[in-house]
């Protein structure tokens, strides 16, 4: 069978169209090449599984999950090329869509379920994989009925910057076979160097360069820490987030650390009293504690005013959700006229589906205690509708920054759920399990909501079968769910997720900011507890300035609440991104558009390593009992030498990714 020419998308692709004017996709939608084949459906599995676990972990350590499409779209070419006889083009699609719902999965995973461990809720694993289960499903199933709008209707209304890259790879994909060579290079590179680091600790991982005498002064006396993640994970996520986002959130930890922090205890040394939210007087504290004391909850309220202000500029899509449901519906009772390229799976397994989801759901609300059964329906009813209207605001999201802000609907979510299960009677740890749970399902149904969209519109551009993809997406969800629910289980056995005992060594913390600030609110809400309403506060004002001065809150704000040394190595990522652009725009051309990929991919290809290493080393640290404090390594005994080994590595790698981005690829 010959193969559709895969060379270039219509001229149609990216514009309006004029009046009947039709776009007809790279394969016709009367001609049918294979899709869902074994190959692809199993392949796209694997590399669910593989970057489920790669993203858990890097979304835990540093809260941004790891973007999984792009590099299994390049994989996928790679591989496809190789082993498969038939068109590979629709089977990369495939392959894609499975296993890019790793990282949505995961968004909706790590975003809530561990604020149940660190509320020392002890969920079951079965309890944590159903609940991303059941937000999986639902965010596939409530998104269908909107495809067409989305897709079709409003074709060259949305840029898709997400799905216009994943297409352009698939679409180039003569090249697939070096840059899948490359991605699987800087994948061992950076899984090598961040396994010795974090597991073994053959050197420092976090420098604080206090060898310097000046930098131990602003230490001690000013509270002014500086400190530093040294590892390939962080540098190639801030290379793939550019120098713009990485800025913006590496000026929130400034922020934070250099001007909060200090400014804090400069105002509160000289009070030997107790200054609630903080457990003992400012003047005795570190910095660490002042910002885990103080700042942090600053940064909640920057967060959540940041992403109460995403849902406001998506309020149209959401109040109009039902009215394009509704028209999707009626359209599709003609199903079986419609073209290949059209078609949606049934409406009766959509319905069916809804129900199957719901009536599991309530089954599970039902186990969690409330004894009420008023309070469970309810809780299924606020599951059901923010689910489906906030779909819609990430799918619009998605389709127009490629950012879905689903932090700040989960903790809007978070906060209606506390106070009208509140009302019911609910509270204490049955209140946080069952407020947590909701707000599980809800943020992995817009997460994967929004992948899906994406998905589906890279379809649209080749000529995909919306039925074949929507299909396999559920198998992607129960891989993804089962994958994520079993490595949150096995992190929390070497982790503290957020806040962690005083003097609990760095390398044991995973930040989880997201799931801490969902934690910091549930509990304030069940427990009854004063909420430090005033660092809300101020923290929604630095949102509401930053949103006058058209600066992207969320991120900002996010910077906020990070540690510093979890955004300092982003930005060098992120200037190394800037450097590489920069001389790429100066050579133009094939040449300059070859360096801009092989960054990218080689910065993906660091972060997945990056996880993966990490992820081992917890493995080896289970199944071999290895306790890394006990084992002493050579350079422990001197913290300088060890420091610098760091600085000096790190460099390395930065040398890697721009020597290797410059230099010119062989033939594959």
């Amino acid at each position: 069978m010959e193969g559709p020419d895969t060379k270039s998308l219509p001229e149609n692709a990216y514009e309006p169209l004029k009046p009947g004017e039709v776009y007809a996709p790279i394969v016709p939608a009367g001609t049918k090449f294979p899709e869902a084949t074994g190959v692809s459906v199993w392949l796209g599995l694997l590399f669910c599984v593989i970057f489920t676990v790669a993203s858990a972990y890097s979304g835990l350590k540093v809260g941004q999950v790891m973007e999984a499409a792009i590099p299994i779209a390049i994989l996928a070419i790679g591989i496809t090329r190789l082993i498969s006889k038939d068109p590979p083009l629709l089977q990369n699609v495939i392959m894609t869509g499975i296993g890019g719902v790793s990282a949505s999965v995961v968004a909706g995973a790590i975003f809530t379920l561990p604020a149940l461990y660190s509320l020392n809720l002890s969920p079951h694993p079965l309890q944590t994989i159903f609940i991303c289960l059941a937000g999986g499903c639902l965010g596939v199933l409530f998104l269908i009925p909107l495809r067409r709008y989305f897709v079709r209707e409003t074709h060259g209304e949305y840029p898709f910057p997400e799905a216009t890259a994943i297409t352009e790879i698939l679409v180039t994909g003569e090249k697939g076979g070096s840059q899948a060579k490359l991605l699987i290079q800087a994948t061992v590179i950076a899984g090598i160097y961040d396994f010795l680091v974090t597991t073994f600790r053959v050197w420092k991982e976090f420098v604080d360069f206090q060898f310097l005498p000046i930098v131990k002064d602003a230490a001690e006396k000013a509270k002014v820490l500086v400190r530093f993640d040294a590892v390939g994970l962080i540098l190639g996520l801030g290379y793939v987030m550019g120098l713009r986002s990485s800025m913006i959130l590496c000026a929130g930890g400034v922020l934070s650390n250099f001007v909060l922090v200090p400014l804090i205890y400069l105002l509160g040394s000289h009070t030997p009293e107790l200054i609630a939210p903080g457990t003992k007087a400012i003047s005795t504290m570190s910095a660490n504690e002042i910002f885990r004391g103080y700042v942090r909850f600053i940064g909640v309220g920057a967060i959540a005013t940041a992403g109460i202000f995403g849902i406001l500029k998506s309020l149209k899509v959401v109040l109009g959700s039902f009215g394009i449901a509704i028209k999707a519906f009626r359209h599709g009772e003609g199903h079986v006229d419609l073209e290949r390229t059209d078609r949606d799976i049934s409406i009766m397994t959509m319905l069916v589906g809804t129900v199957v989801t719901s009536v599991l759901a309530l089954i599970f609300f039902g186990t969690l205690g409330a004894g009420d059964w008023r309070a469970v329906v309810a809780g299924l009813l606020l599951m059901l509708v923010f689910s489906f209207f906030f779909t819609s605001v990430a799918a619009n999201a998605i389709a127009t920054t490629a950012r879905n802000p689903v932090s700040g609907m989960t903790m809007l979510t978070i906060m209606i759920s506390s106070i009208v299960l509140l009302k019911f009677g609910l509270s204490g740890p049955t209140g946080m399990f069952f407020v947590m749970a909701i707000a599980g399902m809800v943020c992995t149904a817009l997460s994967v909501s929004g992948q899906t969209i994406t998905d589906l519109k890279t379809g649209y551009w080749l000529g995909s079968t919306p039925q074949a993809q929507e299909r396999v997406k559920f198998l992607g969800v129960i891989a993804a769910s089962v994958a994520v629910g079993l490595t949150i289980v096995v992190l929390s056995r070497m982790y503290f997720f957020g806040d962690a005992p005083d003097g609990t060594a760095p390398e044991k913390i995973l930040a989880a900011p997201q799931a801490s600030i969902m934690k910091a609110l549930v509990q304030s809400f069940m427990n009854r507890e004063p909420v430090p309403w005033a660092l809300f506060g101020v923290g929604s004002m630095i949102a509401l300035a930053l949103e006058m001065l058209q600066v992207p809150a969320l991120t900002f704000a996010l910077g906020m609440y990070l540690p510093l040394e979890l955004n300092s190595p982003a930005l060098v990522g992120g200037y190394l991104h800037h450097l590489v652009t920069r001389k790429a725009a100066k050579q133009g051309g094939e040449t300059g558009r070859t360096l801009r990929e092989r960054g990218v991919v080689i910065a993906s290809g660091m972060m997945a390593g990056g996880a993966l290493g990490g992820v081992l080393g917890v493995v080896i640290r289970l199944a071999f009992k290895f306790d890394p404090d006990k084992v002493k390594m050579p350079l422990d005994a001197y913290d300088t030498v060890s420091q610098v080994v760091s600085i000096v590595g790190f460099l390395g790698l930065v040398a890697y990714i721009w020597l290797g981005a410059n230099r010119k690829p062989t033939t594959a």
